[in-house]
C-alpha cells in the first residue's frame, strides 16, 4: 500500500495517472523524504510536503554537518537524496560525489570526468552546472563539454555516455536534465556563440537518441506542424520561423535551451523556454526571430510541438526565456484550469493554460520594468500577446553604436535561471529576483564558429529611485498577476527558492545567507551565513525520521562572475562585473554543502 500511497501523493497538484510517467521518478518525487529531480517534482513547484521544520521552530535550526566540494566557481543546483544516499555535483569539472547519510556523509564513490579545459572559455557566465537527475537506479549528468552520462547510482560505474553537442562551435552545457517515461530530456547552451538551439530526447537505458527538435529553422527540423501547432490559438503556418529571419541567419540564430523542464503526465507534454536570438545586436537580424524567446509545449514521445508562445519577439535586450515553467491547477474566473506560470527575464510574470497555450495573465513582477508598457491582452488587437515596446528603450530603434541608457531590467533579467517555488497552501509563488537596470550599446559583429557572437557592450546598476539594493524576494499571485509582498535585498537573489508544508520558504543570498521566511507574510524567521555566496537551490529531505535542509554555497554565476573568474573590468562578464563589484566586500570563493536540522 505504501507505493500506491506515494503515487497518489505525487499526483497531488497535477492529478495524473502514474502509468503515463516514469513510475520510479513519480513514486520517489511523491516521497518528500527524497529528492530525485532538481525541480523537486515534474510540475517544477519546488514544494516539499515535509513540515517537521515549521514557522514555530525554524528559528532553532542549527548546522548538522558540512561537506567541501573541492571546487571553486559558482555552485548552482542542489544535491539529490535517494534512500540513504546523497548525490552532490560541482561546477566544471563536474565531479559527482555519492555520500552515505547513515555514515555522516562518508564518500561512497566519486566520479570525476576528464574534460578538455578549453571548454571553460566557451562557457558564458561562469562554469556552473544546475545538477543531476535520478531515475531507475541511475544518476544522470550533462557535463560542460556536452557529454551526457548515465552512472550506476550504487557504484558510480558509467552505464553509457553520448555526445550531445560540439564545444568547438560554442555548444556547451550548464543545465540539468529531466527523465520522462523511458527518455531523458536534454538541452544545449551557447547562444552567445551563434549556435542553433535544440532539445533532444535520449533513451534512458541505452543513451540512443530518440528525437531532436530545433527551436529555429525549417518546420520539419523544429518538429512543428504548420496546421496543428498553434500560437495563441491559431496555427503557426508554414515556415513560421524561417520567415522571421533574414536569409540564412536562423542557422546561427541562438535560441538555446539551458534552463529548466517541466512535464505534465496527463497531457504528456514537456514544457521549456528558449533563449536569446544571436547576435545581441538587433539591427543585424531584422524580424521577430521566431522561435527564440518562446515557451514550447512538446509531446514527450515524439517531440512534436503542440503550442508555442513567443514572449519577446525580436529581442533587443538579451531577455532569454529559459526560466522554469511551474505547473499548477487553480481557478481563473471561478473555473479550474490547468495552468503554467513563468517568470520571464523580461520582467513579466505569465500565466497560460498549459493544455492550449491561451494567455491568461501577463503582468510586471518588478515595478521597475520600463522597456515595455504592458503585454497586449486584447484578443481583438493586432498586437495581441505582444509587449508594447517603449521607443526610448529600444536598442533597435536607437541604432548601432548608440548607448541606450536606463533600461530596466538589465540583460540578466528581473529573474534569471534561479527557480521560483509554489505553495499549494497559500497559492502563492515565491520568486527570487534581480532589481537591476542597464545601459546597452549594440555594435556590428561577424560570425566565426566557436568565437563570441555577442555584439553589444553593457553596464549594470541597481534600479534607480528604489531601495538601493539589487534584488527582491517576492510573493506573487499568479492568477491575479500581483505582488503580495516583497523583501528588499542588497544584491540579486540568485538562489532557488523552496516552499514547504511547514509554511516556511527558504532562499539564499549572494552574501551567503540562508534565509527562512513566513510563507504568508514574508517575515524573516531565521538566517545563517554560510562560507560563500549562495547561488544554489535550497532543498530539504528526511533521514531517520528527521527533516534536514541543505544548500550549496559557492559564489559565481552571471552575477558573481567577477569574483568567480577574477575579473575587474567593469564591462567584463557582459556588464555584470561593475554592477556587482561590491560583492567582494561580503563573501569569497568556496564550494561547500551545508546541512541544517533542528536540535534533538
Amino acid at each position: 500500500m505504501r507505493a500506491v500511497h506515494l503515487l497518489a501523493v505525487s499526483a497531488g497538484i497535477l492529478g495524473v495517472a502514474p502509468a503515463l510517467a516514469n513510475e520510479d521518478v513519480l513514486k520517489r518525487s511523491g516521497n518528500p523524504a527524497e529528492q530525485v529531480l532538481q525541480t523537486v517534482d515534474y510540475a517544477n513547484t519546488r514544494y516539499s510536503k515535509l513540515d517537521q521544520i515549521n514557522t514555530g521552530n525554524v528559528a532553532k535550526l542549527q548546522v548538522a554537518w558540512t561537506f567541501s566540494t573541492g571546487v571553486l566557481r559558482g555552485h548552482e543546483g542542489s544535491p539529490l537524496v535517494v534512500g540513504d544516499m546523497m548525490y552532490v555535483h560541482t561546477p566544471f569539472p563536474n565531479i559527482v560525489y555519492a555520500l552515505d547519510l547513515s555514515q555522516d556523509g562518508k564518500i561512497v564513490w566519486k566520479y570525476e570526468p576528464k574534460q578538455d579545459p578549453n571548454v571553460i572559455p566557451v562557457m558564458c557566465c561562469d562554469t556552473v552546472n544546475r545538477g543531476l537527475a535520478y531515475a531507475d537506479g541511475a544518476i544522470f549528468l550533462h557535463q560542460a563539454d556536452t557529454t551526457l552520462v548515465s552512472l550506476d547510482a550504487k557504484s558510480g560505474k558509467v552505464n553509457w555516455s553520448v555526445q550531445n553537442g560540439d564545444p568547438k562551435v560554442g555548444e556547451t552545457n550548464t543545465a540539468t536534465v529531466m527523465p520522462v517515461k523511458d527518455k531523458l530530456i536534454v538541452g544545449i547552451s551557447g547562444a552567445e556563440y551563434g549556435i542553433r538551439g535544440h532539445v533532444t530526447a535520449y533513451d534512458l537505458k541505452t543513451g540512443k537518441q530518440a528525437w531532436r527538435a530545433y527551436n529555429v529553422g525549417p518546420d520539419a527540423e523544429m518538429k512543428i506542424d504548420p496546421e496543428k501547432t498553434t500560437e495563441l490559438g491559431k496555427p503557426v503556418g508554414k515556415d513560421s520561423s524561417i520567415k522571421t529571419w533574414e536569409g540564412d541567419q536562423w542557422k546561427t540564430g541562438g535560441a538555446s535551451t539551458w534552463g529548466w523542464y517541466s512535464y505534465d503526465p496527463k497531457l504528456n507534454l514537456v514544457y521549456y523556454g528558449t533563449g536569446n536570438p544571436s547576435t545581441w545586436n538587433p539591427k543585424q537580424r531584422p524580424g521577430d526571430n521566431k522561435w527564440s524567446m518562446t515557451v514550447f509545449a512538446r509531446d514527450a514521445d515524439t517531440g512534436m510541438a503542440k503550442w508555442v508562445y513567443q514572449m519577446t519577439p525580436h529581442d533587443e535586450w538579451d531577455y532569454d526565456g529559459i526560466n522554469e515553467m511551474i505547473l499548477t491547477d487553480q481557478k481563473i474566473d471561478g473555473k479550474e484550469r490547468p495552468l503554467l506560470t513563468h517568470f520571464d527575464r523580461n520582467g513579466f510574470g505569465y500565466t497560460l493554460d498549459r493544455a492550449t497555450g491561451e494567455l491568461l495573465v501577463a503582468e510586471k513582477f518588478d515595478p521597475a520594468v520600463n522597456w515595455a508598457t504592458k503585454v497586449d491582452q486584447d484578443k481583438s488587437s493586432k498586437t495581441y500577446g505582444r509587449p508594447l515596446v517603449v521607443a526610448k528603450y529600444s536598442t533597435d530603434q536607437n541604432g548601432e553604436d548608440t548607448n541606450s541608457k536606463g533600461i530596466c531590467p538589465a540583460a540578466l533579467g528581473s529573474k534569471d535561471q534561479q527557480p521560483a517555488a509554489y505553495s499549494p497552501k497559500t497559492n502563492l509563488f515565491y520568486v527570487p529576483t534581480n532589481h537591476v537596470c542597464m545601459d546597452y550599446e549594440p555594435f556590428r559583429v561577424t560570425y566565426t564558429p566557436g568565437q563570441p557572437y555577442v555584439g553589444a557592450t553593457l553596464s549594470m546598476y541597481p534600479a534607480p529611485n528604489s531601495h538601493g539594493g539589487m534584488g527582491n524576494f517576492v510573493a506573487w499571485d499568479g492568477t491575479a498577476g500581483k505582488i503580495k509582498w516583497s523583501l528588499p535585498e542588497q544584491f540579486s537573489v540568485w538562489s532557488g527558492a523552496l516552499a514547504t508544508a511547514g509554511d516556511v520558504v527558504f532562499y539564499g543570498t549572494l552574501e551567503g545567507y540562508l534565509k527562512a521566511v513566513d510563507a504568508k507574510t514574508g517575515k524573516e524567521l531565521y538566517k545563517f551565513k554560510t562560507p560563500s555566496g549562495i547561488i544554489g537551490n535550497v532543498m530539504t529531505y528526511q533521514h531517520k525520521g528527521k527533516q534536514h535542509v541543505a544548500v550549496l554555497s559557492g559564489v559565481g554565476g552571471w552575477a558573481g562572475i567577477g569574483l568567480a573568474a577574477g575579473l575587474t573590468d567593469p564591462n567584463a562578464g557582459l556588464g555584470a562585473v561593475g554592477g556587482y563589484a561590491a560583492l567582494s566586500n561580503y563573501t569569497n570563493l568556496g564550494g561547500q554543502l551545508t546541512v541544517f536540522n533542528l536540535p534533538n
